[in-house]
């Protein structure tokens, strides 16, 4: 029964240890969605198959083999939007948007002292850090600004009764590209019930795509960082500024210091 053991190669166990690696990457990526309750669903209807087969119920194991067949077909269909998460995951890049320090320290200096003044006068806002992967198929509906990042103008366009308040500010590099944006929804079952539209919004964009969101709580002032799907919340302004560093500038000795901050703040992700 062992007998193909002794016949593997070095380069037969690089084979092995790369498809469980690419099946556990996508099953990890898929069991925070909606897509995780239909592979199991389709995992019961594969083992019924073949129960069906062993015990020579032909019609039976017939049926469950077409509803597999169409049902794939379907799946693909049906969680188009978790696939494309999950391509665009491929091709994610980590860290930074900013390849001058200076530029990116000036751009997160802004977004900090933005963030405390909204957050000390309770004002709600959403400021979305475009990093590798283009926001455009998201932000369609929103006003371009294309003006230069600074804490008035965050301001400005946050402030309550604007037109331009009811919605995400997008930056773009060292510019603030578009405002009004409307982002989609995070559809994840695991989230608290006390997390408003707002905050799954920051949520929803950082699911899909490499974006990296500030959200300030219109209700409680306080400010949140959301990337990959994940939440670091209640930051002050040096809390902020340290997380924003490590996610936007493009330095080894940020990306270090970033991972020692996120096992610190895992105990605050939503």
């Amino acid at each position: 029964m062992l007998e193909f053991i002794p016949n593997l190669t070095l380069w037969d166990l690089i084979d092995i240890l790369l498809v469980a690696a690419a099946i556990y990457w996508v099953l990890k990526h898929l069991s925070q969605t909606r897509a995780a309750q239909v592979l199991i669903g389709l995992f019961l209807f594969l083992v019924l198959g073949a129960v069906a087969k062993a015990l020579h119920l032909y019609t039976l194991s017939f049926i469950f083999n077409s509803l597999i067949t169409v049902g794939t077909f379907g799946l693909i269909v049906i969680f188009q939007p978790e696939i494309r998460r999950l391509l665009a995951r491929i091709g994610e890049q980590k860290f930074g948007i900013f390849t001058s320090e200076e530029e990116a320290e000036r751009v997160i200096e802004e977004i900090v002292r933005a963030a405390a003044a909204m957050s000390e006068d309770r004002i709600g806002a959403l400021i979305v850090i475009e990093r590798e992967i283009d926001l455009d198929n998201y932000t369609e509906a929103g006003t371009v600004v294309d003006g230069k990042v600074s804490k008035e103008l965050l301001i400005t366009i946050f402030w309550p009764g604007t037109p331009l308040h009811d919605g995400a500010t997008v930056i773009r590099k060292d510019k603030i590209y578009k405002a009004g944006a409307f982002l989609p929804l995070s559809l994840n079952p695991n989230l608290p019930q006390t997390v408003g539209t707002r905050h799954r919004a920051a949520i929803g964009i950082t699911e899909e795509t490499d974006a990296v969101v500030v959200a300030v709580s219109e209700e409680t002032g306080a400010v949140s960082v959301s990337y990959s799907g994940k939440m670091i919340k209640n930051l002050d302004p040096q809390k902020l500024k340290k997380v924003l560093k490590g996610l936007l500038i493009k330095t080894p000795e940020r990306k270090g210091r970033f991972s020692l901050l996120k096992r610190k703040s895992n105990e605050e992700c939503a």
